[in-house]
């Protein structure tokens, strides 16, 4: 590779101090855009007084309720007539919800009476009165000699299975469940914090990692009336073995009734998902609803709503390759399918039992991120379409569902807000976005663009986001700005503003590859086993794709991400060396073995089943290639995406004789590099000929 000079010296640390103020900053005042980037870019959000309205229906659907310009108005339904109602309330006062830190659990949880708490402290579970008071041990041999613990989780299970509470009261109150981890013989990341303090200090996490034994997990109920605990029998009385079902553990509620404890398990190559059921008083646990998919992975936590008789619930299945919604009594019988269609549901928006009927919204519009609402009946009978499928729609049904309020909106089109009734008819447009001060910028909408897959037949979007200055017959480099894992969406059909990046002179794309939400199980099953790589073909053909628009020079091509975004932008420069030429990775997973388990088995497989698709993602592998310019950016406090990855990464370059350019955080975590110093770095290599760089002051 020839060497070229750099504003920083080969191999040079630059340590990014928290904040990232004007010094790491201090040259792009002086560079090119960036007098136009301060003007435009602080007002592109305030330049459209956007169209949406949040309103609250009547209880006998007459009318209904919104605040607009700092009045309350009423909608009268029938006589289409709207009344000024004069200062709205005062709001009800913000409620504070002090969340646990990412990836950890509640350490109490109050009784739904709300005259018991149940805790955990020092590895053990307890109840108190509210106050503390009446203080009473649960357990009593949870140490960290034996590495028992009660009443919390992992990392992993808050960061992965989503599992923020780690006890559960029953609704009567009489009853309360807990998980409990042996973490024996399991392996442990240090995290190194404090670095910047007179002395550090350490966190010392159980981390499995790809290929690594799980923690042995159980679930425990108390019983306050007996004093008994019970263990509830996950795996039909059978000890814990990781990788049958069982492994993992999480999801949890109680029956309406208290009478049964519900939990999610799967195995740990997560291809199998039981919902259960289990009796608190026994521990015997019986399956309700078992998913297969064994080409891949099964949905963790799929979506339920229980109805008001406690004895159904509407399940949420891809079992079909497609999610479609299945009626089941909690006896485990299937009553009926609900939908069985060839495209994507996605979420419940109300179900009427009076009516005998489930509104959902589902992706059959023009295309799958253009949400339309459905009316079916509870028979799975008479299913509809109520919606314009060339909008995408947010609605808000009326309690007799014979009105809805519909936001409708696309990727260019700006909200507006209509009054509908429940054939598709519009009775009113309550309120249009104001869009005058973003014509007075200039501002331009993002246009949507179509490509083929590497695969050569699938059919993918992207947006591209143009500077206010736009002119069609110059040329601009451009900037991929993805996240890129599974199951996301970067192409959109809500109103997008045009990212304030492109004001540097920039144009900036996002692209959906393979890995697409929404499209099916199918589709996004060809990622399996191949992670870092099939997404990654598609976005450089996306980015070919554009090759033809003569106002694009695609010679100048970076990309830039953290997390996946990081592991996209690292992956994308090395295996596409002459697509892109310059990135900036942050926080990126370097090599699927340096990452937990659940996440990247899930998708991957496991190490022993599918070492070559490891091997094919390492990104140290691809060091060598690099011709471009790189840089690389870790929090040294990240206890997600360990800096190990960046390390090992930085490790293979210069093993490699490459130049590049590290950013580091100090005490910081799983974060990014300042956005001012990212912008030095792509228009220092993108924009300007090094001579020109080397002479910018500061």
């Amino acid at each position: 590779m020839k060497i070229k000079y750099t504003l920083t010296f080969v191999l040079a640390i630059v340590f990014t101090l928290a904040g990232f103020q004007s010094q790491a900053q201090d040259k792009l005042k002086n560079m090119p855009g960036y007098e136009q980037y301060r003007s435009v870019a602080p007002q592109i959000r305030r330049s459209v007084k956007p169209g949406t309205l949040s309103a609250n229906w009547a209880e006998d659907s007459k009318t209904f309720e919104y605040i607009k310009d700092g009045k309350l108005w009423s909608y009268d339904v029938r006589k289409k007539k709207l009344t000024d109602m004069g200062d709205p309330p005062p709001p009800p006062p913000r409620r504070r919800f002090n969340r646990p830190a990412r990836g950890r659990q509640y350490a109490s949880a109050d009784s739904p009476d709300g005259k018991l708490k149940a805790f955990t402290r020092d590895r053990n579970m307890y109840i108190s009165n509210p106050d503390g008071s009446g203080e009473i041990a649960i357990t009593t041999d949870g140490n960290m000699d034996n590495l028992v613990k009660y009443g919390i989780a992992t990392w992993v299970y808050g960061e992965e299975l989503r599992q923020t509470t780690a006890m559960w009261w029953s609704p009567d109150s009489k009853k309360v469940a807990f998980y409990k981890f042996n973490e024996q013989g399991a392996k442990r990341y240090y995290v190194l914090l404090d670095q910047l303090a007179l002395y550090d200090s350490l966190e010392v996490m159980s981390y499995p990692k790809v290929g690594e034994p799980n923690l042995p997990v159980d679930l425990m109920v108390y019983d306050l009336e007996t004093k008994k605990i019970t263990e509830v029998e996950a795996r039909d009385g059978k000890p814990f073995a990781d990788g049958p079902l069982g492994t993992y553990l999480y999801g949890m509620a109680w029956t309406p009734d208290s009478k049964e404890f519900l939990y999610h398990t799967t195995n740990r190559k997560q291809d199998i998902m039981e919902y259960r059921a289990a009796d608190p008083n026994t521990g015997k646990s019986r399956t309700v609803v078992r998913e297969e998919w064994l080409p891949s992975f099964t949905k963790n936590t799929p979506e339920m709503r229980v109805l008001e008789d406690g004895e159904r619930f509407i399940w949420a299945s891809e079992r079909t390759g497609f999610n479609n919604y299945y009626l089941y009594n909690f006896d485990g019988t299937l009553i009926t399918p609900l939908t069985q269609h060839e495209f994507e549901v996605n979420n419940i928006v109300r179900v009427d039992e009076k009516a005998g009927y489930m509104y959902y919204m589902a992706r059959s519009g023009d295309n799958h991120m253009k949400m339309q609402l459905h009316r079916v009946k509870l028979d799975g009978t008479k299913d509809t379409r109520m919606t314009d499928p060339s909008l995408h729609h947010s609605v808000n049904i009326a309690p007799d569902g014979k009105h809805f309020i519909d936001i409708v909106q696309t990727h260019n089109i700006p909200p507006s807000t209509r009054l509908m009734t429940a054939k598709g008819k519009e009775v009113a447009v309550l309120v249009e976005s104001d869009i005058s001060k973003w014509e007075e910028l200039g501002l331009k909408t993002v246009e949507a663009f179509t490509f083929t897959s590497a695969d050569g037949v699938t059919e993918l979007h992207g947006l591209i986001h143009f500077p206010s200055n736009f002119d069609p017959n110059k040329k601009y480099p451009l900037i991929l700005a993805n996240y890129g894992g599974p199951a996301t969406n970067e192409f959109r059909e809500t109103f997008t503003f045009p990212n304030p990046l492109t004001e540097y002179g920039f144009l900036i794309v996002d692209i959906d590859g393979r890995n697409v939400r929404g499209r099916g199980k199918r589709l996004l099953d060809q990622l399996y086993g191949n992670l870092g790589i099939v997404e990654q073909d598609d976005f450089a053909e996306g980015i070919k794709s554009l090759y033809d628009r003569p106002y694009f020079d695609k010679d100048r091509v970076g990309v830039y991400g953290t997390s996946y975004g990081g592991t996209t932008a690292a992956m994308s420069l090395l295996r596409f060396p002459d697509v892109y030429h310059a990135a900036v990775a942050n926080s990126a997973v370097t090599d699927w073995i340096n990452y937990d388990n659940i996440y990247t088995e899930r998708y991957m497989n496991t190490l022993e089943n599918n070492k070559a698709g490891y091997d094919a993602f390492n990104l140290m592998n691809y060091a060598k290639n690099l011709k471009g310019e790189i840089m690389v950016y870790y929090g040294t406090a990240d206890n997600n995406v360990h800096p190990s990855n960046s390390l090992q990464l930085i490790k293979a370059l210069q093993d490699a004789g490459k130049s590049f350019e590290v950013q580091v955080g100090p005490d910081r975590g799983h974060t990014a590099v300042s956005t001012d110093r990212m912008m030095e770095f792509f228009i220092e290599h993108l924009v300007m000929s090094n001579g020109m760089a080397m002479q910018i002051k500061r």
